[in-house]
C-alpha cells in the first residue's frame, strides 16, 4: 500500500539513524518499527499489585484518643514537636 505520511523532524532523524545502524531500507525500517510499536501498544501493561499492610497499634487505656498531642507524644516521644 502506498501512502503519504508526515512525521516530526525528531522522529525522522531517529528513523534515519536506525536505517544507518541496521542497513535496512527506509521502507523496511519504518515497517519494522511500526510493527514493534503496534505490538507493544496492544500488550497490557503488567503492574505490580499494590498491597496495604496494616499496622497493629494498641494504645494504653489511659491515653485519651481525642487529644492529638497526647497520641503524638505516645507514638513519637516528647521531642515530637
Amino acid at each position: 500500500m502506498r501512502t503519504t505520511l508526515s512525521i516530526d523532524d525528531d522522529v525522522a532523524e531517529l528513523v534515519e539513524q536506525e536505517v544507518r545502524r541496521s542497513g535496512e531500507s527506509f521502507k523496511g525500517t519504518v515497517n519494522r518499527l511500526l510493527r514493534l510499536g503496534l505490538m507493544a501498544a496492544n500488550r497490557p501493561e503488567k503492574r505490580k499489585r499494590f498491597v496495604i499492610k496494616p499496622l497493629d497499634i494498641t494504645f494504653p487505656p489511659r491515653l485519651n484518643l481525642d487529644k492529638t498531642e497526647e497520641i503524638l507524644e505516645y507514638l513519637e516521644g516528647p521531642a515530637h514537636k
